[in-house]
């Protein structure tokens, strides 16, 4: 196995959840918008006008585990530490290295994506 499939193979497993006190609702929403991202309607006249803002997360490949936990890859783990370091008063986060099998998709199904989201940017 070459080194770079052996990176392809690494990803870093995130799981968080808001602390119990001290977060106000509109908090909670902010963080979840911020990291997932949300579509905004605005009524313009006879038109709907759809907005798609991007959280933090669909900016790097990615695949949801569970309610709270997803997988980056390695390499776009520090993005994600940055995001959680701003909300460190408020969320409570830890991550976990994963070495996934030989005969995992995950980042077979990853890398296309990744190569459009560095195509959009380069475009923009």
């Amino acid at each position: 196995m070459s080194e770079d499939e052996r990176k392809e193979k690494k990803a870093v497993m995130f799981t968080f959840t808001m602390k119990s006190s001290g977060v106000s609702n509109s908090e909670k929403t902010k963080f979840y918008k911020e990291l997932y991202g949300w579509t905004q309607t605005v009524p313009g006249g006879k038109k709907k006008y759809v907005y798609h803002r991007e959280g933090v997360i669909e900016e790097m490949p990615h695949e949801k585990v569970d309610q709270s936990s997803f997988l980056v890859p390695e390499g776009d783990a520090d993005k994600m530490m940055d995001f959680f370091d701003d909300w460190s008063k408020k969320v409570m986060m830890r991550t976990f290295k994963v070495l996934l099998d030989d005969g995992d998709e995950l980042f077979k199904e990853m890398r296309p994506m990744k190569k459009k989201i560095m195509q959009e940017e380069e475009d923009f």
